[in-house]
């Protein structure tokens, strides 16, 4: 399944910029629950938002659904 593989190695890029952006926000004086699920929230609105888009344009993307990012929150 290189859809997967290719969602994997995004994660892996991301992930050390995501631990930074989380460290940060703890050092500035949020809880780390606060910060966790202010990230989870960011990170859903963002789905949402290029799922939208993905339809506006006429053509679903399988990463995208498979996500969840068709679902209603």
């Amino acid at each position: 399944m290189a859809d997967m593989k290719h969602n994997l190695t995004c994660r892996q890029s991301l992930a050390s910029a995501f631990q930074a952006l989380s460290d940060e926000a703890v050092k500035a004086g949020w809880s780390e629950g606060d910060v966790a699920l202010a990230l989870a929230e960011l990170a859903e609105e963002r789905v949402i938002e290029v799922t939208a888009k993905v339809i506006m344009e006429g053509s679903a993307h399988p990463q995208l659904i498979a996500a969840g990012g068709g679902r209603n929150s």
